[in-house]
Order: C-alpha cells, then sequence, then structure tokens
C-alpha cells in the first residue's frame, strides 16, 4: 500500500503509479523521495479511503468454489495440475453443448467464479485483489458488483459464440479468437478484463477532471498492460479463452461509457436503480448455482467423455473403465442386498465379465465381487415364486454375504491405495480446458 494515497501498488513496482511516491527505502546516498503532486493526493486520499467489502467477498467465494472443486477431486494435489472435465462441468463450467441442448442458462454466470487449476486462481485472485478496490471505490459496490457480473456473462457469451466446430479450418489469428473443439471454459479473467475496461474509459472520459497522477493510472497508460495480456493470449491461444477477454474487456467499457463514478466529496447514497440492478446480479449468481447442485449429478455429454479417453493413456483408459464396472458392481450388491433388485445384480456381472483386465490381484477382487453378486442373486431368486419375504428365508444367507462383503472391501481399498495407485486413480483430463 501506498503511505502517502492508499492506494495499492504491485509486487515489484518502485513507485505508486497513481500519486507517483516512492515505496522503497531512500538509497544511502541521501536522494529524498519525490513529492507527490498534491491535487492527486487530494483526489486519491478523498476516494481511495472508501471501503471495498465486495472485492474482498468475490475473493473468498471464488477461493471457496476452488476448494470445493478440490474437494470433489478427491483432494489429490496432482489434480491442482489442471481440474479433470468430471469436475469443471459438474461445477458449471462453459460447455456450449450444455447450453445449446439442454438449455442450461446459468452456465453464462457461474465459469466467472470457477477455475482451472491452482495458478489460474492464484493470478486472477491477485489481479481481482489489484484492480478490484480501485473499481468500487470509484463506482461504489452497487455498481461495482453489476459491472462484475455483467462483464463476467458478456465475456461467456463472447465464449460461446466463438465456437466453430472441428470442421473449422483457422489460419493462426483465427486461432487467437475462434476455437474448434467445444472444451469446458471456466475463469474470472473475463470479468477482470472488464474491470479494466471499466478502468481504462474512466480514464479517458473524465481527463480533464483527473489530477495528472490518475491520467497516469488509468486511462491511456492501461495501453501496455492491455496489450501485454493480448500477446500472452495470442502465445497461448488454443487454451486461453481470448474470445472471453475480449467480450469483457468491450462490455466494461462499454458500461463505463454510460456509467459515471462517485465524485470526491460526494454522498455516499446509492441510487434505488442501483441497488435493484445489484440485488438482481446477486440473486442470479445464487439462482445460477442451484441451478448448478440440481444437476450436479447429471451424466456427462458423451462428446466430454470421448475427449477424455483420446488424451489419457491406455493403462489409465483401461483402468477407468474396470473401476466403473467395479463401483457398478458394487452399487447393485447394496441394492440386491437390501432391496432383492436381482436385475441390477445381472447387468452387474455382465459388466464384471467384460471388465480389462489389470493385474493378478485386480482380477482376483473382479471375480471375487462377481461370485458375491451371483450368490445374492441366487438367494433373491426364490423369491418370486414363495409367499415368504427372501430377508426371512435366507437371513443367515445375506448375513454371511454382507460379512464376506466387508472382507473383500476391505482388500479392495488396500489394493486402490496401493498397487491401484499406478493406474492412474486421478480422473482422466480431456483435451485442455479453455481458462478464461
Amino acid at each position: 500500500m501506498c503511505r502517502s494515497c492508499g492506494s495499492i501498488v504491485g509486487a515489484g513496482q518502485t513507485q505508486c503509479a497513481v500519486c507517483g511516491t516512492s515505496v522503497t527505502s531512500p538509497a544511502s546516498g541521501g536522494k529524498s523521495r519525490p513529492i507527490p503532486d498534491r491535487e492527486t493526493l487530494r483526489f486519491a486520499r478523498a476516494v481511495l479511503d472508501r471501503p471495498y467489502k465486495f472485492t474482498i467477498i468475490l475473493l473468498v467465494a471464488n477461493v471457496f468454489i476452488f476448494l470445493l472443486m478440490w474437494q470433489a477431486s478427491g483432494m489429490t494435489f496432482s489434480v491442482l495440475g489442471v481440474f479433470p472435465p468430471q469436475v469443471l462441468v459438474p461445477f458449471g463450467a462453459k460447455l456450449n453443448f450444455l447450453i445449446r441442448t439442454e438449455h442450461q442458462w446459468w452456465r453464462f454466470v457461474t465459469p466467472m467464479f470457477l477455475h482451472v487449476n491452482i495458478l489460474h486462481l492464484m493470478v486472477n485472485m491477485y489481479s481481482l485483489w489489484i484492480v478490484g478496490p480501485y473499481v468500487e471505490k470509484l463506482y461504489g459496490s452497487a455498481k461495482f458488483v453489476v459491472f462484475w457480473v455483467f462483464t463476467g456473462r458478456a465475456a461467456v457469451a463472447a465464449s460461446y459464440f466463438t465456437v466453430l466446430g472441428p470442421d473449422t479450418r483457422l489460419a493462426p489469428l483465427g486461432r487467437f479468437l475462434f476455437k474448434v473443439e467445444d472444451a469446458p471454459s471456466a475463469g474470472a479473467s473475463g470479468a477482470l478484463f472488464g474491470l479494466v475496461g471499466v478502468l481504462f474509459v474512466f480514464g479517458i472520459k473524465f481527463r480533464h477532471e483527473l489530477p495528472e497522477g490518475f491520467k497516469r493510472a488509468f486511462g491511456t497508460g492501461l495501453i501496455p498492460m492491455i496489450m501485454l495480456n493480448l500477446f500472452i493470449g495470442y502465445l497461448g491461444r488454443g487454451f486461453i479463452d481470448n474470445a472471453a477477454h475480449l467480450g469483457g474487456l468491450a462490455s466494461g467499457a462499454m458500461l463505463a461509457l454510460v456509467v459515471d463514478y462517485r465524485r470526491p466529496g460526494e454522498k455516499s447514497g446509492i441510487a434505488v436503480t442501483w441497488q435493484i440492478l445489484q440485488i438482481a446480479a446477486i440473486a442470479l449468481v445464487v439462482i445460477s448455482f442451484i441451478k448448478t447442485a440440481q444437476h450436479f449429478k447429471d451424466p456427462l455429454p458423451a462428446s466430454v467423455l470421448n475427449q477424455a479417453a483420446r488424451s489419457v493413456d491406455p493403462n489409465t483408459a483401461k483402468f477407468v473403465a474396470w473401476a466403473k464396472a467395479m463401483n457398478d458392481g458394487q452399487e447393485a450388491f447394496y441394492l440386491a442386498l437390501k432391496d432383492g433388485d436381482s436385475a441390477s445384480a445381472d447387468t452387474a456381472v455382465k459388466e464384471l465379465e467384460t471388465a480389462p483386465s489389470l493385474d493378478p490381484k485386480a482380477d482376483e477382487l473382479r471375480e471375487r465381487l462377481k461370485t458375491l453378486l451371483i450368490k445374492v442373486r441366487a438367494l433373491h431368486a426364490p423369491a418370486a415364486n414363495s409367499n415368504q419375504p427372501s430377508s426371512r428365508k435366507a437371513l443367515p444367507e445375506l448375513q454371511q454375504l454382507a460379512t464376506d462383503f466387508g472382507s473383500w472391501g476391505k482388500e479392495y481399498n488396500t489394493w486402490l491405495k496401493t498397487i491401484g495407485r499406478s493406474y492412474g486413480l486421478v480422473q482422466a483430463t480431456e483435451a485442455e480446458p479453455s481458462p478464461q
């Protein structure tokens, strides 16, 4: 923080971008620090003393959702490199297929709170900590919330409309903006570019009334940063969602053209219109995540599963098929033991018979589970022609099966924690998700 004006100073900067005060200790040569511009200092202190609580709320919300995603991934450190689509899609990442065919409109909102890996989260949250307080202090919390949700949604919409399909051929410049594969897309950087767009237009629109320090920090002073980020986006075309970045930047700039800021000395009263818009924006986010929770366990589209299968090595793909058969077998055993559902046991036995072979211990565990399913199916089979409930006819046998299944489960879990890890217990990742 700058000692003179209180503005946030980025890491590695030697002087405040707003008032020009040095933020380093004076050199031993005795050179005095430059005197900050008084008009800039007066303006900065009047504006930058204002609170920025919603910036902090957004930071906490993004980190909290990231932790939930990590928990859903099994909290293994390897998934922090990139979350698989099996996590991103249920949590609400943008996927054109689901928006277009299932009308899951909330995927235009939820992606701005998701991140594909730990580095993605850290970069975006640091950027929010640097940019967010300026916008919130200049425009007020109500407008800041509306800016965030509106520009974030516009960024996702831009990403949605620039997915052209796998048959499209693109030149290098075209790949900067357009995509041919419908991969999950997530990230807060579209909304962050929106805040940058707000500050860019703010500095130009009010250049005649701003003191010199604010003219340097905003407006045309942001051009180098914007160009640098676009250059990075060009280098990373193919996995960085540049359309979302430009959509956020353009929407933020358009908002700033028509919205006024709160000048120094103005009363802190908020117009009723902005209060209503703020409540509506927050309600939209809450409803979107409620819809996400309602559809959390929906099956993944075949396109996502096929992309995931193409991107993993054969051993991991074999394990995924084997593990699915084992999980389905365990669920079928519970149903048969509790409810006498022999139909699910029949299906599970067939799936286990066709599951790939991994190693001798894995094959033994698979055969033992199949045997348990056959036994529990046989115990319930006579119930259809008997007047007595199966639980009374074969209660001792069912209890023994439950005991045997418990012993089998202990061995299975031990195998998963040891040898099983070599087959890729971490969920398969698809073609690189697009970070915004």
